[in-house]
């Protein structure tokens, strides 16, 4: 066929699912408005709700110029001077009955993301009383395009590859993409990586969520060098319900209750003793709360203490009033909502609660409405955030850098029930959620942030900007350090001024992928013509790449021994001169020449070389260092360095699992509040 470069299976992707801008430091925006307003953000996701007030265009004039897309309103849906175009895709021809057939969101995660990145500024929003205050994205005058390519059987790889055509077409500047492959995939099988280098080749920067199957390494999704890859990470709050017991015991649990009880006590009980015998259930199995599992006789009107982290519809089928929840593995940094009263805690309060159970003639309990407790270990990579390294191209650290996502307040569809559980029939317009997903757009709005002030600058350039500025995590509370946070949590208003940055270009990744082992067949799948080719160039590492990290790979038993070369721009005062600063320890040797950079133009550009030696290591777990260059200015650019013992085979399509997954969908809700599915 004339003008097909290559053909994939349609796969199916997976979506990853305030205060959080005030806490990176994003208080008030250094950017005019009418800046933010040259700037469009583009999202691939569910759609959105076009009515929201996250939405309104009060007081923001025509959309830039730039602008060639359009509004498929398909009699449903309108579009404004902030929601300035939406489209929707269904190559598949398949729809659930809830699916809207226009780009209006009927699942909520396209409308959270969009608010997230750009959404007005909103006083008196809040999720039930929780979370009170004003809602708003990074930039609020920034314009948002809706691209819909996710419905509830999941997000086909043919259509998001055609929504990137036609964001890049349409103008936009940035790309957001919260949704990602369920295993590893190779660059040229990844409508992501594909649609993502077509953007930066056209100046635009891609932000994508880093996943949703953390702590564990090697599990991090979207790591092609040339799109941004973001973790989550906590913010300085945190929701907990406390359950009161009869006997006078009060238990926290990192949970979201809206539902207020009002103080009132209710029979408990143990769901082992309330089994649907008639439907085959036993005491084995009740206590787990399963739906259809319950004795709706006894459990009407109580309380039930479940020994299973579920979403609470068994209970609610069954007319209870609320559940305690146990679990041997329960998340304590980050807290899900429910369609009924529920607290969860942990599996040793819950041996207390069954106790007080069995050992009491009339035991009662009470679940109080949730409460906010200020975090000050904030901000930690959650436990779901993906992890790196990267399991394609372990020369590159992934992700690149975190963001809040966990417990963020935005906008949603009202027709999408706020737990997630199908027995929930609350509407909401605004909802708590977590994921990397919800930490995907912020750093998407911060690039956007960057790119209204600096409208020349490249992709790359925003990307470095963002890393090399970032607020460094404490190594102290992640084991895997880097792998978890990457240069650390976004700083919009220092990225503004970061003082040098790392550029690259089409070309440059072009070449990376050649030293990956490409060939001018496998790079046309990814580049989109037969221009391109790898003539000249020798695979091996990648440490060549003008990248703003450094990753050390070293097999047991070998040396340390790597060699980097790097470019960096000045984008600072005009005449400047940058001294190094390494940190390291000191078994590990790391050489910079030459050890000043001096710059006299705005634009120049210097190059260094970093050697990296060392001894003999194995089952070396990651150790962290940095480069920093800083000048009179007191700009720091900071990139941090990771040296990790791995082994290739580990790495190799045959032994790593899912390599070539079926892509799944996107059915999000079950107990956990991103979506899943996984």
């Amino acid at each position: 066929m004339r003008g097909v470069i290559s053909v994939m299976p349609n796969r199916k992707l997976e979506l990853h699912t305030t205060r959080s801008w005030d806490f990176t430091g994003l208080s008030k925006s250094k950017v005019s408005s009418s800046l933010q307003g040259d700037v469009i953000i583009g999202l691939i996701d569910t759609g959105a709700w076009p009515e929201s007030e996250s939405f309104n265009d009060k007081n923001m004039g025509s959309p830039p110029t730039k602008w060639k897309g359009t509004c498929q309103g398909d009699g449903n849906f309108t579009c404004n001077n902030k929601l300035i175009g939406a489209r929707w895709y269904n190559s598949d021809k398949i729809f659930d009955e809830k699916d809207f057939k226009s780009p209006r969101d009927s699942i909520g995660h396209g409308s959270h993301t969009a608010s997230t990145a750009a959404g007005r500024e909103v006083p008196g929003t809040s999720y039930y009383g929780l979370a009170n205050g004003t809602a708003r994205g990074g930039v609020p005058f920034a314009r948002i395009a809706i691209y819909k390519v996710c419905w509830l059987t999941g997000c086909s790889a043919a259509d998001i590859l055609a929504a990137f055509d036609d964001a890049i077409a349409d103008g936009v500047d940035v790309i957001s993409v919260s949704l990602g492959a369920g295993g590893p995939i190779e660059y040229f099988e990844d409508p992501i990586a594909i649609g993502s280098f077509h953007a930066m080749k056209k100046g635009i920067l891609t932000s994508n969520s880093a996943g949703n199957s953390g702590p564990f390494p090697l599990t991090v999704s979207n790591y092609a060098p040339w799109s941004l890859t973001v973790a989550a990470s906590t913010i300085d709050r945190k929701f907990v319900a406390k359950a009161v017991l009869g006997n006078g015991l009060i238990f926290d649990g990192i949970v979201i209750n809206s539902f207020d009880l009002n103080g009132a006590s209710f029979p408990l009980i143990w769901g082992g003793d309330a089994a649907n015998f008639s439907a085959g259930s036993d005491q084995g199995i009740s206590k787990y709360c399963f739906p259809e599992s319950m004795n709706s006789l006894l459990v009407a009107g109580k309380i039930v203490f479940c020994e299973a982290f579920l979403d609470g519809s068994g209970i609610m089928l069954a007319n209870g009033v609320g559940t305690i929840m146990t679990d041997y593995e329960i998340p304590t940094d980050v807290a899900f909502s429910f369609p009924l009263p529920v607290t969860l805690i942990s599996r040793e309060d819950g041996q207390k609660v069954l106790d007080y159970i069995k050992t009491s003639e009339y035991p009662i309990a009470t679940i109080q409405y949730g409460e906010t407790w200020d975090d000050s270990m904030a901000p930690s990579v959650v436990s779901f955030s993906s992890r790196g390294p990267s399991p394609i191209s372990p020369d590159i650290l992934k992700p690149d850098i975190t963001a809040p996502g966990v417990d963020i307040l935005a906008a949603w569809s009202p027709v999408s029930p706020p737990s997630g559980a199908d027995l929930d029939t609350r509407s909401v317009n605004y909802n708590i959620i977590s994921g990397t997903s919800m930490s995907c757009p912020h750093v998407s709005g911060a690039a956007a942030y960057i790119k209204a002030a600096h409208p020349d600058w490249s992709p790359a350039a925003i990307k470095s900007a963002l890393m090399t500025t970032a607020t460094i995590l404490d190594p102290r509370k992640h084991e895997d350090r880097e792998f978890a946070y990457g240069s650390g949590q976004i700083n919009p208003d220092k990225a503004l001024n970061p003082g040098l940055v790392y550029d690259a270009s089409a070309a440059d990744y072009i070449n990376f992928l050649c030293k990956q082992g490409y060939n001018a067949t496998t790079l046309s799948y990814i580049t989109g013509d037969n221009s391109s080719s790898c003539s000249g160039v020798t695979p091996g590492r990648g440490w060549d790449l003008n990248y703003p990290s450094f990753s050390v790979p070293v097999e047991d038993g070998q040396k340390i021994n790597a060699v980097f070369t790097r470019t960096v721009t000045n984008v600072g005062s005009a005449n400047s001169t940058y001294s190094l600063i390494i940190y390291t320890r000191s078994s590990i040797s790391i050489t910079v020449e030459p050890a000043s950079l001096s710059f006299s133009a705005v634009g120049e550009k210097k190059n260094f070389t970093v050697t990296v030696t060392g001894g003999p290591i194995t089952q070396q777990q990651i150790e962290s260092g940095a480069i920093m260059w800083t000048d009179d200015a007191q700009h720091v650019v900071r990139s941090p360095l990771v040296i990790f013992n791995y082994i290739p085979d580990l790495l190799s399509e045959d032994s790593v699992p899912e390599k070539k997954p079926t892509f799944k969908g996107a059915n999000m809700f079950h107990k956990n509040r991103f979506i899943r599915r996984n």
